[in-house]
């Protein structure tokens, strides 16, 4: 799964990466967790690029509370074209969710805690976890949401963890972008096992309060 994560490059570098035109003030964060606001890459209704801020946990839009939201983190790759909470989305309303990393968390022989793990590009540059947003109408008006989709641990990761954030590279984003094309499924698979690197992290990252930049300082663990 996908349950915490990073961004902190400079907007300017995340235009050029993703080709929006909005530059928004964006401070940089460490510590991303679910119901938080986050911003996103979709498709304007001119077609071009454009960021949004929506919040993390997808609402769908026949559903009567919004704390739904909380469990729709994450969509599964393997049902998301098909399950009731995601398909109108797929179908509709794809994004990118930009990050510069994750977190993932083992359980330690002997110890009360799980050690936590950063996830990121061996390159360095940003992810774009591939997303869907939906819109809610609340009592108090729109509200618009997103869910980051998993799939398949690639070998690297599968020692932590079963899932992963499914990662789109530059050359196929605009193809998951386009919902008039109806061939994004195949988009939904692992990334290669060479792209990302992990390393462990203090324990620090646990709660969402802290932020900062040291909470993605590799450290090593007793």
């Amino acid at each position: 799964m996908c349950g915490r994560y990073q961004l902190h490059t400079p907007v300017a570098i995340l235009q050029q990466a993703f080709r929006f035109t909005q530059r928004p003030n964006l401070e940089p964060r460490y510590n991303i967790a679910p119901t938080q606001t986050v911003p996103i890459v979709r498709h304007a209704a001119e077609g071009e690029p454009e960021l949004a801020m929506v919040r993390w946990g997808l609402v769908p839009f026949w559903a009567k509370d919004i704390s739904i939201g909380s469990r729709m983190i994450n969509a599964r790759s393997e049902t998301v074209a098909t399950a009731p909470s995601f398909r109108a989305a797929f179908r509709a309303r794809r994004c990118l969710v930009p990050a510069d990393g994750f977190y993932e968390w083992q359980k330690v022989e002997g110890a009360k805690r799980k050690q936590p793990y950063v996830i990121r590009r061996r390159d360095r540059q940003p992810l774009a976890f591939a997303g869907l947003w939906e819109s809610w109408k609340g009592p108090e008006g729109a509200v618009e949401t997103c869910t980051i989709i998993t799939t398949a641990a690639n070998a690297t990761l599968a020692p932590l963890h079963d899932r992963m954030p499914v990662i789109l590279e530059p050359d196929v984003q605009a193809r998951w972008l386009d919902t008039s094309r109806p061939d994004a499924a195949d988009l939904l698979r692992p990334a290669a096992n060479d792209l990302l690197e992990v390393y462990p992290v203090s324990t620090k990252v646990n709660y969402v309060a802290n932020q900062g930049a040291e909470l993605i300082e590799p450290i090593n663990p007793a």
